[in-house]
């Protein structure tokens, strides 16, 4: 599968790098949707799958709604209301929702023998 992830700025792009493989490109709308920023987010996608991933909040919802009628067939991934946005979601919550929408082969889970705490 040839994918790519629209988040809102660099530092949800920054987190969700952490969790997923290099191959997957995470473009950033920089909070602002203007004809020229939609065309360049619809040239640097290509032909790759999308998946949207915006904060829970009315900007996120609202740069959502944009995204969604340049990319009508795009795949859409939540975070949980009360995190703070994309940057604010714990990994864990992250890979959970990454699984949901069938990323796992993009996906780098952590090394157990270093999880913090350890099971027992």
């Amino acid at each position: 599968m040839n994918v790519a992830i629209i988040v809102e700025g660099k530092n949800d792009k920054s987190r969700l790098a952490r969790v997923l493989s290099p191959e997957v490109p995470i473009h950033c709308t920089f909070g602002t949707l203007n004809a020229n920023r939609m065309e360049s987010l619809r040239k640097a996608v290509g032909n790759r799958h999308v998946y949207l991933f915006t904060d829970h909040d009315a900007s996120g919802r609202r740069i959502r709604g944009m995204l969604r009628d340049v990319f009508p067939d795009a795949d859409h991934i939540y975070t949980r209301r009360g995190y703070m946005g994309v940057e604010g979601t714990p990994e864990e919550y992250l890979i959970q929702q990454l699984e949901k929408a069938g990323l796992d082969e993009y996906i780098l889970y952590p090394d157990p023998a270093t999880a913090w705490p350890p099971k027992e």
